[in-house]
């Protein structure tokens, strides 16, 4: 089995806000990603996407309201609920699409 130094494959990409698919389990693919201080536009998935900040804060708008995700943090984005990162987000994110 494969281990992943998350915050240094985040930190290593070129892009912030693009993901790298670390792989596959089932029907999940899992992806790492690097936050900046810039939002991210609102989203609407047919799937849950799981949320977890492994270092740094991503700040969330949920149904019109904020939802802060501090490291060490998973939230849960259900399908068919919109859902957008607000201005001051950054660090380490890992998305897992189920």
């Amino acid at each position: 089995m494969p281990l992943f130094n998350l915050l240094n494959i985040s930190t290593g990409l070129p892009h912030v806000w693009t993901s790298a698919i670390l792989g596959k389990i089932g029907p999940a693919c899992i992806k790492v990603l690097r936050m900046d201080e810039m939002s991210y536009a609102e989203e609407i998935h047919d799937y849950n996407e799981a949320l977890l900040v492994v270092s740094g804060r991503m700040l969330l708008e949920v149904a019109g309201e904020t939802v802060v995700v501090d490291a060490g943090e998973l939230y849960i984005a259900e399908a068919g609920v919109a859902h957008a990162v607000l201005p001051g987000s950054d660090g380490c994110l890992v998305i897992v699409d189920v």
